[in-house]
Formats: C-alpha cells, sequence, structure tokens
C-alpha cells in the first residue's frame, strides 16, 4: 500500500475543467488506518481501510466548513478549517474529497505515523499564501 500526501492529479484536471467550487460545494475528510491506498492516483472516496466508526466518528468523516479560497500577489490559496472528533481513534493518513461532485479526490494527508487520540484533532496549515495546504503559483 502507499500513502502518498498530494492534490490528486485528477483534482487538478478537474480544477482546469470548472468541476470544483470549494466555497459551494459539500467537502469532507476522512479518515484512514495505515493499511489505506492514497497517493496521487486516488480519484474517489472510498471506505476502504476507513477508519471503524466510534464515538464521533462515522463513516465519511466529517464536513469541511467554512473553506475559503484567496490570493496574495501572484499566489491562489484555500484555506481548510480544523477538524475534530471526540472520540479514541487511530489514523494514518486522511483524504479530503467533494461530496457534491461524486465523491471526487481533492487531496491526501499523510500524518507519517499512526496517530492515536481520544480528542483526534487535524490542525490545517495557516490559511497563507506560503503555508495553505493547497496553493498555486505562476
Amino acid at each position: 500500500m502507499s500513502i502518498i500526501q498530494t492534490q490528486t492529479t485528477s483534482f487538478k484536471a478537474q480544477l482546469y475543467q470548472g468541476i470544483h467550487d470549494l466555497t459551494t460545494d459539500v467537502i469532507k475528510i476522512a479518515l484512514y488506518t495505515a493499511s489505506a491506498d492514497l497517493n496521487e492516483d486516488t480519484t474517489v472516496y472510498s471506505a476502504t481501510n476507513e477508519v471503524a466508526n466510534t464515538g464521533t466518528y462515522s463513516a465519511g468523516g466529517a464536513q469541511l466548513t467554512p473553506i475559503t479560497v484567496s490570493t496574495s500577489g501572484y499566489t491562489a490559496y484555500v484555506g481548510f478549517p480544523n477538524v475534530s472528533w471526540t472520540a479514541a481513534l487511530t489514523a494514518r493518513c486522511a483524504l479530503i474529497y467533494n461530496v457534491t461532485q461524486g465523491n471526487k479526490s481533492i487531496a491526501v494527508l499523510d500524518f507519517g505515523s499512526d496517530k492515536t487520540s481520544t480528542n483526534f484533532t487535524i490542525t490545517m496549515p495557516a490559511n497563507t499564501a506560503t503555508a495553505a495546504l493547497i496553493r498555486s503559483s505562476n
């Protein structure tokens, strides 16, 4: 299995096709075990190797809201909110995906190793042109 942190290749192409509207579509994040196969080739959300439903975590993960799209100079960037589950969880990675557009993948987050917590929180990078999770410049 491979877990690689990346924007998925399909997402990049779909941006140019005008498929995603990150500010109005329903965007979710799902957690996965170390057995997941998530990388640049991931095209859609799948429940395979997703973290088991426990406590406040349910299949499909949580909705990310609000999402902001901003610009600074020549850079466009996307700000995602932090997300938390009050449940005892162990996860190795996550998938951000677009529910509105047929569960199409957006990005894979690699935690580097299994992370375990009773209050599992993903803290997103700062919403700036130099730190945001998704950013593009010329």
